[in-house]
């Protein structure tokens, strides 16, 4: 597909500036992350060290928060009115040991500030004396069917998991770690549809760009084991699938943590061992999508242009315009014989398919695919507008020109004559669990609660709220 030479030359720079997936915005340095927690209407997560980082919104991300204890790779969950804080002192291989211990605390807020910020120990819940086939760190929480479970371990032995009472996070009485996994570290829990899913980082670990880490797993129906991967490898012999890897500036991820964000969208935090544009180990997030049973990750949409397809209909979103023919010989098409020359047809242009719109504002609806401007769609993330966890808003734009999408006051969709910044004109894209996306304004001018790009019937575009249930809400971007 070409366009005016402009549009072409500025689809280019944008492809090959903008990065493989958006990064997260602020100084969002950390290694070993716990599980992303919101409390007081802030999102935590914590890391070695004391400290750990703090966002409003889950995409601009500063230092902030307060752990004492020290020690490595700690987990968060939230049981009733507190959050529960697992960490590990000693071992790793640090100053030459595997001794270590997993240690709990818990607070009623993650907010240094809040008035019921303060941290109570639990004590020693997993040890390893440095000799046995095992070393107590790394720990991760799991609360399914109101069983609290934490597994723990490294590359130095098995991974072990144990069981801790809800109701305070100690110990049970009498309970003993069962192995289930070898051959990684940084172990995190899932529980979907009657399976446990333990999840495990593979590689090599803190050696920057040259680091190896990657994101592996198995299931059992039982969260002691057996947990085997896709192909039948049990943990304990060395399998897992993969999850996720490195992919462009982003080398080593490790420390999977879930964000259950609700309306089938699931995400994940974990590392990097290094970002290759800031040259430090940075926090990720990335959308979770499940295929086939199994978790895998999503990606952010790159920018890029697009046709943005409904899944209700299988209709493409277009400006409501009038429809432009190409010029076609349909009987020398028809009756050609062999041998007569072969003439390409050309492409509609911009100018072509342009030259009746209206100045102003254009309605938008859906209508057949046929590759022309008015259903091209350039989406780029706005630097400084912000984001929602893990993604950065979006401006939508017909391809080529400067008219963008835009909510309107009465719940409805129209392109705006140009795009502005105003937070009608900016976009939230979360991708779904099966991979399609739900699109939503960040705010309408009516003041509308949360809101969707929704498809009313086969060719009407409409505001409205999110059902995870239907597909009406959901889309697909397409490159021409």
């Amino acid at each position: 597909m070409k366009f005016l030479s402009t549009a072409a030359t500025g689809f280019a720079l944008l492809f090959l500036q903008a990065p493989a997936f958006a990064q997260l915005a602020g100084e969002p340095f950390i290694h070993d992350p716990s599980t992303i927690a919101e409390s007081g209407g802030k999102y935590y997560t914590f890391g070695t060290g004391r400290d750990g980082l703090v966002s409003e919104d889950g995409w601009t991300w500063r230092a902030g928060g307060n752990r004492p204890g020290g020690g490595v790779a700690p987990d968060i969950i939230k049981i009733g009115e507190r959050y529960y804080v697992a960490y590990a002192v000693g071992g790793g291989g640090m100053s030459g040991g595997h001794a270590s211990d997993v240690k709990i605390m818990w607070t009623k807020s993650l907010d240094p500030a809040s008035p019921d910020f303060g941290y109570h120990e639990v004590g020693t819940v997993a040890s390893s004396n440095g000799m046995e086939n095992a070393d107590a760190i790394d720990p991760a929480f799991l609360l399914a069917a109101g069983r609290l479970w934490l597994s723990y371990g490294t590359y130095f032995g098995a991974i072990r998991m144990i069981e801790l009472d809800p109701k305070t996070g100690a110990r049970m009485p009498g309970n003993q770690p069962v192995d289930v996994a070898i051959d990684m570290e940084a172990t995190a829990l899932l529980y979907r549809d009657g399976w446990y899913y333990l999840l495990g980082t593979h590689g090599t670990c803190c050696d920057g760009p040259n680091s190896t880490y990657n994101i592996r797993v198995g299931r059992s129906r039982d969260p002691l084991g057996p947990y085997v991967d896709n192909m039948g490898i049990p943990l304990l012999k060395g399998g897992g699938k993969s999850v996720v890897t490195a992919r462009g500036r982003d080398i080593g991820p490790g420390h999977f943590g879930l964000i259950t964000l609700g309306d089938g969208v699931e995400k994940f935090s974990m590392h990097y061992e290094t970002d290759m544009n800031r040259g430090r180990s940075v926090l990720g997030i990335r959308p979770l999508l499940w295929k086939d049973g199994w978790p895998v990750a999503g990606e952010n949409l790159r920018a890029g242009t697009y046709e943005i397809e409904s899944e209700r209909s299988g209709y493409a979103l277009q400006l409501a315009t009038d429809f432009v023919r190409i010029d076609f010989d349909a009987r020398r098409s028809f009756f050609a014989k062999p041998g007569d020359p072969i003439t390409a047809v050309p492409d509609q242009t911009l100018a072509q398919d342009a030259a009746g719109w209206p100045a102003g504002r254009i309605a938008v609806d859906m209508g057949d695919y046929m590759v022309r401007p008015h259903q091209l769609w350039t989406i780029a993330p706005v630097a400084e507008a912000g984001g929602v966890m893990g993604a950065p808003y979006y401006k939508i734009v017909i391809a080529g020109t400067n008219r963008a999408l835009a909510a309107t006051a009465d719940g409805e969709v129209e392109a705006a004559p140009a795009f502005t910044g105003a937070t009608e004109q900016l976009w939230r894209i979360d991708q779904l669990t099966d991979g399609t996306y739900r699109i939503m304004p960040k705010a309408t001018p009516g003041g509308a609660g949360p809101v969707a790009l929704v498809a009313m019937g086969g060719t009407t575009p409409t505001l409205a709220r999110f059902d995870p249930a239907s597909p009406a809400g959901r889309w697909t971007f397409k490159t021409p």
